[in-house]
């Protein structure tokens, strides 16, 4: 089971695993995440708090950006950030700052005892300016290395073969694949 509020992470990773063979369900569910420096440790913490509610295998995802000339900024914040700011802002804080920059996901799972974690990164650079409308977020503002292209103007599918949030998903994949367990 994937816990999100995000209609688009949730049609991202089950079209990943879906090439893998499995199949996932969705518990649409907003949680309130801690603002912490890491990834890692917002994801761990909503997985804690979510697994006294939901006691069977669940699992769901944090990502973050991080703007190697921004000092990382917005990383852990943006979700936040985008919501605010947006595409333009974070733009006009890069004016003639190199936008080198990397995605951060981590998917925490939670397996009815214990709690695993999973990270996938993508490096790349920031864009002059948004381009293309597909996937979410920034998408349209990161340019993935060795691509002309953001995120956003690639097809869902092609960004799945490259992106952040799929290499810590085939991570997890791969894990579950060689669990005792795995298609029981």
């Amino acid at each position: 089971m994937f816990i999100t509020s995000n209609a688009h992470k949730f049609g991202e990773i089950r079209e990943i695993m879906n090439a893998s063979g499995i199949d996932i369900i969705w518990k649409k569910m907003s949680y309130e995440e801690i603002q912490e420096d890491t990834t890692e440790i917002i994801s761990l913490d909503s997985a804690r708090k979510l697994s006294v509610m939901i006691p069977e295998p669940f699992f769901l995802e944090d990502t973050g950006l991080y703007i190697d000339g921004l000092g990382g900024f917005p990383g852990p914040y943006s979700s936040y950030v985008f919501r605010t700011l947006g595409n333009e802002g974070i733009l006009k804080l890069l004016a003639g700052i190199p936008g080198k920059a990397s995605f951060i996901t981590v998917v925490t799972y939670f397996t009815g005892k214990d709690f695993l974690q999973f990270k996938g990164e993508l490096k790349g650079s920031i864009s002059n300016n948004p381009v293309g409308h597909e996937g979410f977020g920034y998408d349209p503002i990161f340019i993935p290395d060795g691509y002309t292209q953001t995120l956003g103007e690639l097809s869902v599918t092609d960004k799945n073969r490259i992106s952040h949030r799929s290499r810590a998903v085939a991570k997890f994949v791969e894990f579950l694949k060689n669990t005792e367990n795995y298609g029981k």
